[in-house]
């Protein structure tokens, strides 16, 4: 069970703010106004999570202008000054010399909030403050690792030690996702899995018996999911019941006090697979220790990709991070207040690492008649090597 006080520290607020000024220094030296209004950000900056917006000067106090609810935001926030609004109006009086340029949230804010915004903050240019906000986000505090270590504890003992014991023959996958949700939630997850790219829904994770794990879907990974019907493609089919011999595929999120570790484990129901698609499993491990060996400070995200991919055999690429024409572009990705951060492990990622960002690795490859095989761990950044934090099981356990 978590039991981690979550709420986040004065002195944490003080240093995360004191980081990203200093990347805006860096990247962007001439900005003048910061304006945030996503609910990742909000929270990463002053610890609650309201209907408000936080105005970032680079001269001057950053100032949260809450509209609901001003007093949770007092109650369980430690951040220094936290004003009461009624609408952007209010806020904007004490802004007297607004920039022409603001930078926001380039990725996330709608049209129709930024023509409300901008009808009492005259400005006329955005500029996008978007990835300053992620790699500043990327490197995570000792408070954080803690809270995702108790993260990667938990999803470690439910996969792990608990998944076994709850697979039956002719169950159906929707029963047992709700099964899986709710022990991981009784165990301390904190019962969302939160995503950042464009009109991704997700409640757990992807979880397919045979070759639902091959199914097409519109997210952005290499494994698939029929799920509940075309209008919610989450959780599981009601229609698929476990069969002796299945291979069962769970890739599923977990999170404490916001923040998230990824994992992915395979079982075999009442029969043993094939040898070669075990060997195809056990190599997907093996590509994850070589990944790991090379999450140190100073390696280049893309360069990771590039030779790992280049070394593996061509036969073993086919079907490789997905299936026939549905493969994803990376192995590995950024963990933290959502699962799916920067960097990644991929092309067009040139920042080195450092020290204590956190990335979840997945080489997975599909498997005609049988489903996806391959696992996924989520790893710290660490001298030496990266440090996993969801457990330490190969995967493919026989049920």
């Amino acid at each position: 069970m978590c039991t981690m006080d979550s709420r986040v520290p004065g002195s944490e607020l003080q240093q995360r703010m004191k980081r990203f000024k200093a990347r805006m220094e860096e990247q962007k030296p001439d900005y003048e106004l910061v304006v945030i209004f996503g609910n990742i950000n909000l929270y990463y900056f002053t610890g609650t999570m309201q209907d408000s917006m936080l105005c970032i000067p680079r001269d001057g106090e950053p100032t949260l202008w809450v509209r609901k609810s001003y007093e949770r935001a007092k109650h369980e926030s430690e951040f220094p000054c936290i004003e009461k609004m009624g609408s952007f109006r209010d806020a904007a009086r004490a802004y007297t010399d607004v920039p022409d340029t603001v930078y926001l949230e380039t990725d996330i804010v709608p049209l129709a909030l930024y023509q409300r915004f901008s009808k009492y903050f005259p400005i006329s240019h955005v500029e996008s403050v978007d990835r300053e906000l992620s790699m500043v986000r990327a490197v995570k505090s000792p408070f954080e690792i803690s809270l995702m270590e108790e993260s990667g504890r938990i999803h470690a003992r439910v996969l792990e030690e608990s998944v076994p014991d709850m697979l039956t023959e002719g169950m159906r996958e929707s029963e047992f996702a709700s099964r899986l949700y709710g022990h991981l939630v009784d165990e301390g997850h904190h019962g969302i899995a939160r995503f950042g790219m464009f009109n991704t829904e997700m409640l757990l994770g992807q979880i397919g018996f045979g070759e639902n794990s091959l199914y097409p879907t519109y997210f952005d990974g290499p494994g698939g999911s029929v799920g509940l019907c075309p209008a919610v493609p989450l959780l599981g089919d009601r229609k698929r019941r476990l069969k002796k011999g299945d291979l069962v595929f769970v890739d599923v999120g977990c999170g404490c006090g916001g923040y998230h570790t990824d994992k992915t484990m395979t079982y075999m129901f009442g029969a043993s697979l094939p040898d070669d698609v075990i060997e195809k499993h056990n190599r997907c491990v093996e590509v994850q220790n070589h990944l790991a060996s090379l999450l140190v400070p100073g390696n280049i995200p893309s360069q990771i990709y590039r030779d790992v991919m280049a070394a593996l055999e061509p036969e073993f690429l086919e079907n490789f991070m997905g299936y026939k024409d549905r493969k994803v572009k990376f192995l590995g990705h950024g963990v933290g207040l959502l699962i799916d951060e920067i960097p990644v492990i991929a092309e067009g990622f040139d920042e080195p690492l450092e020290e204590n960002m956190v990335f979840a690795l997945e080489p997975k490859k599909g498997i005609p008649g049988v489903g996806m095989v391959g696992i996924e761990n989520t790893f710290v950044v660490s001298k030496g090597r990266g440090r996993c934090i969801t457990g330490t099981n190969p995967g493919l356990i026989r049920v």
